[in-house]
């Protein structure tokens, strides 16, 4: 039985850039490119109707660029991964495209062997960045001391979701509420409040306010 393909979606306005990309991906034997896009918005329509395990999509699009696409993806919760492609690697772009939620950033100019390193290693759940790029990171990140509630985030492994219960938890608010506020079934918020109550390891609301606060959590 051979292995399941590695669905892909490529989104850049240029046809060339995306004929080009599409002959190189389907020389590979474990790659398919399953659908094609022009622009940002037409990215997120198909992304409603099919489910890619990778999203290629360049950073400069009509309608919505990459960083702002991969930004509401993250958002939706989709999980696809991705990959912005681009032709610059300052450091504005980089780190935008890192706190939109990117699993990788590659530069055009990169080699096909880098581009299908980059494109497994984001499938497989790693991060790729390419060359230049990652001196960027390292650079920007060690230089910027984390603030006590991202560094409290990182100690217990908190995901975007339990952040958002966790505010939502210390306003008050029932599983009810928090379900229709995120717009999001009432056993899931009472499954994302478990876990994190037990990332936290507190038995309460007392508890958890309190441990929040200390924290840096309820800010």
């Amino acid at each position: 039985m051979s292995e399941q393909k590695i669905r892909i979606v490529l989104a850049d306005d240029h046809v060339l850039v995306r004929d080009g990309i599409r002959a190189l991906l389907e020389d590979q034997e474990d790659l398919e490119v399953i659908d094609e896009a022009s622009d940002g918005r037409e990215a997120l329509r198909i992304l409603e109707n099919k489910t890619p395990d990778l999203l290629i999509v360049d950073i400069r699009m009509p309608e919505l660029n990459g960083i702002e696409v991969v930004k509401i993806i993250k958002k939706q919760g989709h999980p696809v991964k991705t990959l912005v492609l681009s032709m610059h690697d300052s450091e504005e772009y980089v780190l935008q495209s890192v706190e939109a939620g990117a699993d990788g950033y590659l530069l055009k100019g990169s080699s096909k062997e880098e581009f299908l390193k980059a494109l497994h290693t984001v499938h497989s759940g790693g991060k790729y960045f390419s060359g230049d790029v990652s001196s960027i990171l390292i650079q920007n990140f060690v230089s910027k001391p984390k603030s006590p509630a991202v560094a409290a985030e990182d100690k217990f492994s908190l995901t975007k979701r339990e952040r958002q219960i966790l505010s939502h938890v210390l306003e008050g608010k029932s599983n009810k509420q928090i379900a229709e506020e995120l717009d999001i079934s009432k056993r899931t918020a009472e499954v994302h409040r478990f876990n994190l109550m037990k990332k936290l390891k507190v038995k309460n609301l007392i508890e958890l306010a309190n441990k929040a606060k200390e924290h840096g959590l309820s800010q």
